[in-house]
């Protein structure tokens, strides 16, 4: 079966994925940045899914017939990401969230490189997302979300303080489901969530 021959890459097949020569995949891999493991000739050998992972915090567009060799995952019927750069906001939305629904996988990123990594292994079916991001910005997730089948399509719940006039129409346009404006209300936020699943 294809599939099962595929179930590994070696380093130059890794380089021609992502478009680079053979030594720059070895020297992803020997500086730990792209998880691999040895044969016992001493070859490199890549995971499909590992190889995602990297290429997904790195911005770097995946072929579908890559990820049709991820294995399938099993997630969590009912679990959300967290996106904000304020750490203690994101600490708060979660301790409030797991008090209020039952039952509920919650995950955080403060960054959208961060989050983009987290969609792809977690598959959350909600994204709570602050626009305003170090690295890849909210607008620039909510477009990558809606291009493709990667992220696992979630419901976009945009949380922000920029005071753009336009930027509700912008991120509605983008996908979103619903927009709340900082300072949060959090029993509106829990609502809204509830409804998403």
């Amino acid at each position: 079966m294809e599939q099962d021959k595929k179930s590994v890459f070696s380093a130059m097949e890794v380089a021609k994925i992502c478009g680079v020569v053979n030594q720059t995949a070895i020297n992803w891999i020997k500086n730990g940045y792209l998880k691999a493991f040895s044969t016992p000739g001493k070859q490199y050998r890549v995971y499909p899914d590992d190889l995602v992972t990297f290429m997904v915090k790195r911005s770097m567009s995946i072929p579908d017939s890559l990820m049709a060799l991820c294995k399938e995952k099993h997630f969590d019927a009912k679990s959300l990401l967290i996106v904000d750069d304020d750490k203690g906001l994101n600490s708060v939305i979660k301790m409030y969230l797991q008090k209020k629904i039952d039952g509920l996988s919650i995950f955080q990123a403060f960054d959208g490189f961060e989050a983009g990594s987290l969609m792809v292994e977690k598959h959350p079916n909600c994204l709570i997302l602050d626009l305003d991001l170090p690295g890849v910005d909210g607008f620039g997730l909510c477009k990558k979300i809606n291009e493709g089948e990667i992220y696992g399509k979630p419901s976009i719940v945009v949380v922000t303080a920029l005071e753009d006039s336009d930027v509700e129409a912008r991120v509605m346009e983008l996908g979103a489901k619903k927009f709340f404006k900082k300072p949060l209300n959090l029993v509106e936020l829990v609502e809204s969530v509830s409804n998403l699943f």
